[in-house]
């Protein structure tokens, strides 16, 4: 994570086997899930992972270290990484508090430190030179899935295809210009071979070991057959490899299936069978979409946790979640825990702000559709029940004493309320307008039902 991806909006290939389509169901009727980059990088309060790679310099943040100290002090960290706060289940009550249903958490990111007892490498959590090792929950990973499992969440596995300090990825004979392989895997396919059995037998742990999972998260896209980049990959702007970077997705998939029966998976930005949603990333698409998506975004300017960092809003982060689930999307919201593995009190804040929006206008936003107009103006958004007899109508901005709609279907409305105000609102249709009144009682904000935004169940014959 780090770069925006460009988002194509064709190719999506619906999947065919019918636990896959119907744990893809659930996670539709989901809605809002929480996302977490945790790793040696927080140490730094700097970009996850990127300051290890010459590409980008925008992305170093070594204060004008030698490449070579600064990746030896980042690999360094794991003696210093020692995160004595941590309690998985404040961030599970949390996170269930603000409304969210399922988790997506970085087991291992492009730096390669994986985040539970993983068999394959010593560069662990629980390997020889992290001071946490011995710590009752030092098996982040499962401390995090058992205490969000609690909460009855769908639990999503991110893993980084590429491994910055794997050998096998990059190899210590070369320099690393880029973040690709920094050598040719046809003139060594051993070496590769030996790479994509490490990855296989790590995702293999996380699929085996450590109870049910509901989502296998892939991250960096350019690991990828040769014969799926198209311009979309190329415009994102870096050198696309010379060689093959086919880690064998058939291959993952089935193992990963085999062990976890209706896995979705998505290998982002690889479309084809293995990509079952899509993850445009730090943005919402301008229109809504045919298929499943999910914005990834963050709750500060940077996925993992910043030394200063720059919160977006209750406000903007509730009407965000809004205009995604309009246009036929999930949100899924990031938060960078602290290197003592907290949560920072604006996150909590936040979180118990869209919690408490949620508990009022939960009805509009979960288990619901993409209506036929996702939109009227810039303030006025849609969704509808699976069943097509509802639709909520959420005001992003109040529009005063009435509120004039163009877009519904007119004859057929029998009743409508706005969601945590008792009596039903009174209207009528004129011309091709429905006009809505909104009594004198709810022009004082604070005899409104929320703060923020506020929804309008229409019932009506379909």
């Amino acid at each position: 994570m780090a770069h925006i991806h460009p988002f194509q909006k064709d190719g999506w290939q619906a999947p065919k086997d019918p636990l896959v389509r119907s744990q893809l169901e659930r996670w539709q009727d989901y809605k809002f899930g929480l996302m977490m980059h945790w790793g040696l990088y927080s140490q730094l309060g700097i970009v996850e992972s990127w300051a290890l790679v010459s590409e980008h310099q925008d992305f170093q943040e070594r204060d004008g270290m030698p490449y070579t100290d600064f990746k030896k002090m980042y690999f360094d960290l794991i003696r210093q990484f020692n995160p004595q706060a941590f309690d998985a289940n404040l961030w599970a009550e949390a996170a269930a508090g603000a409304g969210m249903k399922y988790l997506v958490f970085t087991t291992k990111h492009h730096d390669g430190f994986s985040m539970w007892d993983t068999a394959q490498t010593a560069f662990r959590i629980t390997g020889p030179e992290s001071p946490f090792k011995n710590h009752p929950k030092a098996d982040i990973t499962r401390e995090v899935f058992d205490a969000f499992r609690q909460q009855n969440f769908m639990i999503g596995v991110y893993f980084s295809k590429p491994d910055w300090h794997h050998p096998d990825f990059w190899w210590p004979l070369y320099a690393t210009p880029n973040r690709n392989t920094n050598y040719d895997t046809g003139k060594h396919p051993q070496k590769w071979q030996r790479f994509c059995d490490y990855s296989y037998k790590q995702i293999e742990e996380l699929m085996r070991r450590y109870g049910k999972v509901d989502i296998l998260w892939l991250d960096g896209g350019w690991i990828r057959p040769s014969d799926t980049i198209n311009d979309e990959v190329r415009s994102w702007g870096f050198d696309i490899a010379k060689w093959e970077q086919d880690i064998n997705m058939p291959r993952i998939a089935e193992m990963a299936r085999r062990h976890q029966p209706g896995l979705l998976m998505v290998d982002r930005t690889v479309h084809g069978p293995y990509e079952n949603y899509r993850t445009p990333e730090q943005q919402v698409p301008q229109e809504a979409l045919p298929f499943p998506w999910e914005t990834c975004l963050t709750m500060t300017q940077s996925w993992g946790h910043d030394n200063n960092p720059q919160y977006k809003s209750s406000r903007q982060l509730i009407h965000t979640l809004i205009e995604v689930v309009a246009k036929g999307g999930n949100l899924l919201l990031n938060i960078g825990p602290t290197p003592q593995g907290t949560f920072e009190d604006a996150a909590y804040e936040r979180l118990a702000e869209i919690g408490q929006w949620l508990s009022v206008n939960g009805e509009a936003i979960y288990d619901t559709r993409q209506f036929q107009i996702w939109s009227e103006g810039d303030d006025v958004r849609f969704t509808q029940d699976k069943g097509n007899s509802i639709i909520y109508t959420m005001l992003i901005n109040w529009p005063g004493q009435e509120l004039r709609i163009n877009a519904l279907p007119l004859k057929s409305i029998e009743s409508i309320h706005m969601l945590g105000h008792q009596a039903p609102l009174k209207w009528q249709i004129r011309g091709n307008s429905l006009l809505i009144n909104l009594p004198e009682s709810l022009q004082n904000e604070n005899q409104r039902p929320c703060r923020f935004a506020w929804s309008l169940k229409i019932t009506y014959r379909p």
